[in-house]
């Protein structure tokens, strides 16, 4: 029936027939159409014999054939005669093979998909080993192969860059003139988009470029400024640039005019403000005098009217304005006048005359002396030059007084050297005294506004507080001992710990005066500074065998002890705080300041505290650690340059200035000075040919009173003459100093034309190098 149906192509009664009981297959009928194509595959293999018959031929139970006629349905067991079998069609085994197969397919493809995720898994394991291990394989081959590869790899890529290169090459120098034209359109191209785009930025931001260059500009004058004035050698371009600011115009010489005037002004402010200070003490002993009954009324109201006329006819006090004295027409007259000039210049500039004679006097003339004629001499200082000239003077008075007067070093400490008061008076003054006050002022009002800040070092003291304190507290008298040793004192625990307290709380207290002193280095005057560099090494040159702390030691007592300690102690007196009128410091304020005084003294000097101090040697260590940072500070305070470098001065800058000096002094003083350079003479000038021997013979004897102030100045028959000249002779004079070899008036090498013509031709060869 199949190969029937096979025959007529129906395949839809294909799975029917073999799902009945004759074949007993499992047929599917999802295959339908593959059992039909294959059966019909099948079956058009098989040959077809011509002369076959309808009788098909099958074997039964493998023992019997049997013979079934497909056009009839008739069957036999025996062979028909003549028959020739059918073998075009299939045989049942034959189908059952086929259709088996392919249902085996089926479920085997069933069964694939049913487990598809792990067959995927499998089959990706079983890849990744193969391809590992045929990666190793290569790996190991390549690495095996390296220097080979490696050679290979070079020899092709060398090979490929030499032939792009070649070509590349070639081609460029086909094409030279093309590439030169589109390099220089790109280049154009770039530069003119960035032109264009700085040029616009800079439209865009033209207010702060303007305020950036201005910036520049003015630092970097400032820079070449600062060049010009503090280095030795400024380059030529600096000079150059500044050059127009060495031309000398009416404008400089009227400034100069000015600075003179004022300084003048301030020099007589000076001076009639000592001069008021005294005659203000003496009214002060008078009035003290007077309510003692020692002296009467009437002298009190006659000093105080003429101390207001003092101050009220001052300014025709300090100028004579008699014609017919030393500043008269006369040329006797003149000759005296430029004869002093010419004395006082070469005291003024050559400080070994003034030196010597300041140790040829008794220790209080030369006070009085130094106090009055040297600073007067100096003009206090009031420019650079008199400053200059003053330090040599103090440097000189030193090293004499030190080289004739200090047997041993420790002679600077214990004695009372006229130099170093005098060093040390003049820089308390108001050029040293804003320095004190900068420096101290902050620490010592921080210490004397802290009302819960009491030190006290004594255990008597502290005991004595202690037992007031219960006294008060209890309402009883104690039953301690009100007068105790220090011993005793200290056995009281509770005395030991009030103590203690005290010492902590004076080390803190001490620590930022340090730290105030120490951060104020710069703020020291140059002169104290010089001068203690002076004093280290004139001692170092005379006792040298001294050890480096033996000198800073000294060093430590002029700038520690003798300068800042007594402002320390008292702040009051020396203008550090502000007082109110009739205010005063209180004992316990004052005890502070004490404390921190003695403290700081001891360890400048690194003096540890033993025997009467014994009970604070605790803040031995301290005080050596302290002392530590004074001697660090003592070092660096003694190295400061020399005057000449620190104000550009020499013993030829008198020879260039366009002004002279000018000092403004009283007749008393200049008839002092006058005779006691006659009385010194042979110890202050022992070489006959000494200019100021010649000097001082071309002077003649010292003059009166009236010589300098003129005929008729005093009435002779005044009653109160002597009260006259004791007023006139305060009267102040102004002197121009010079050389006694300077430059005459009226001939061609007058100074003024030498300098313009110096300048002009400096301008010039500075000009000329610049082109």
């Amino acid at each position: 029936m199949i190969n029937q149906c096979l025959e007529n192509g129906d395949s839809a009664q294909i799975v029917a027939i073999l799902q009945s009981p004759n074949f007993n297959l499992r047929a599917v009928p999802e295959c339908a159409e593959t059992y039909y194509n294959s059966l019909l595959d099948a079956k058009s293999l098989k040959a077809k014999d011509p002369e076959e018959g309808p009788w098909i031929k099958s074997s039964v139970q493998d023992m019997y054939d049997y013979y079934f006629n497909v056009e009839t349905g008739e069957g036999t067991c025996v062979p028909p005669e003549g028959i020739v079998p059918k073998t075009s069609w299939l045989t049942g085994e034959e189908i059952q093979n086929i259709v088996s197969q392919i249902t085996s397919d089926y479920n085997r493809e069933q069964l694939w998909f049913a487990n598809e995720d792990l067959i995927i898994q499998l089959q990706a394991q079983a890849r990744g080993f193969l391809v590992r291990q045929k990666y190793k394989e290569r790996k190991a081959y390549l690495q095996s192969q390296e220097p080979s590869v490696i050679k290979i790899q070079a020899s092709w890529k060398g090979y490929k860059q030499r032939k792009a290169y070649s070509e590349r090459l070639e081609m460029l120098q086909k094409n030279v003139a093309s590439v030169v034209k589109i390099q220089s359109w790109v280049k154009m191209w770039l530069a003119r988009r960035a032109y264009r785009k700085r040029l616009q930025y800079f439209k865009d931001h033209n207010e702060e470029i303007v305020k950036i260059q201005a910036f520049i500009k003015a630092n970097k004058a400032r820079e070449d400024y600062r060049t010009l004035t503090g280095s030795e050698n400024p380059p030529l371009n600096v000079l150059r640039k500044f050059a127009y600011l060495m031309d000398q115009s009416d404008l400089d010489f009227q400034e100069e005019l000015e600075v003179t005037r004022l300084r003048e002004e301030v020099v007589t402010n000076i001076r009639s403000s000592q001069q008021l200070e005294k005659d203000l003490n003496l009214m002060d002993i008078k009035i003290g005098l007077l309510v003692k009954n020692r002296i009467t009324l009437q002298d009190v109201v006659s000093h105080s009217k003429k101390l207001n006329k003092k101050n009220k006819n001052r300014a025709e006090e300090m100028v004579t304005g008699d014609k017919q004295g030393i500043k008269g027409l006369s040329k006797e007259r003149r000759k005296k006048l430029e004869a002093y000039q010419h004395l006082f210049y070469l005291l003024q500039t050559n400080p070994t005359y003034l030196a010597k004679l300041i140790f040829q006097m008794p220790q209080n003339k030369s006070t009085k002396f130094m106090d009055t004629v040297i600073f007067t001499l100096y003009n206090y200082a009031s420019n650079q030059r008199e400053e200059y000239l003053l330090l040599k003077l103090f440097k000189t008075a030193l090293e004499e007084e030190i080289n004739s007067k200090v047997d041993q070093i420790q002679d600077i400490v214990t004695g009372n050297p006229t130099v170093i008061k005098m060093v040390v008076s003049f820089n308390r003054s108001a050029r040293g005294q804003n320095t004190l006050r900068h420096l101290l002022a902050p620490v010592v009002k921080e210490i004397m506004d802290d009302k819960s800040l009491v030190i006290s070092t004594s255990p008597v003291e502290v005991y004595k507080a202690w037992v007031n304190q219960l006294e008060m507290q209890t309402g009883e008298a104690s039953k301690l001992p009100y007068d105790v040793t220090t011993e005793q004192a200290l056995t009281h625990p509770e005395v030991a710990n009030r103590l203690e307290s005290s010492i902590q709380s004076l080390r803190a207290v001490t620590d930022k005066v340090l730290a105030s002193i120490f951060s104020s280095l710069n703020l020291m005057p140059y002169g104290m500074r010089y001068i203690a560099k002076v004093l280290k090494n004139s001692l170092h040159e005379k006792f040298p065998d001294a050890t480096e702390d033996e000198l800073l030691k000294i060093v430590g007592n002029l700038l520690y002890y003798r300068y800042m300690n007594p402002a320390i102690v008292a702040p009051d007196g020396f203008d550090i705080i502000d007082m109110t009128a009739g205010g005063q410091i209180h004992s316990d304020q004052r005890r502070n300041l004490g404390c921190v005084a003695k403290v700081l003294q001891h360890a400048a000097s690194n003096n540890l505290f033993e025997g009467e101090n014994a009970h604070l040697s605790s803040m031995n260590s301290y005080l050596s650690q302290t002392y530590e940072k004074f001697r660090n500070f003592f070092q660096a305070a003694c190295i400061v340059p020399e005057p000449e470098e620190k104000f550009n001065i020499d013993e030829y800058s008198d020879m260039v200035t366009l002004s002279k000096p000018v000092i403004y002094i009283s007749i008393e003083e200049i008839i002092n000075t006058h005779s006691l350079l006659l009385e010194h003479q042979d110890a202050i000038a022992p070489d006959p040919n000494d200019i100021l021997n010649e000097l001082l013979t071309g002077l003649g004897e010292v003059p009166d009173v009236e010589t300098f102030l003129g005929e008729g100045a005093v009435d002779p028959n005044d009653p109160n003459k002597e009260n006259t000249l004791s007023q006139l002779v305060k009267t102040e004079i102004s002197l121009s100093l010079t050389r006694k070899y300077d430059l005459r008036e009226g001939e061609e090498q007058d100074i003024k034309g030498l300098m313009m013509k110096y300048l002009i031709n400096v301008s010039q060869v500075i000009m000329a190098f610049s082109n």
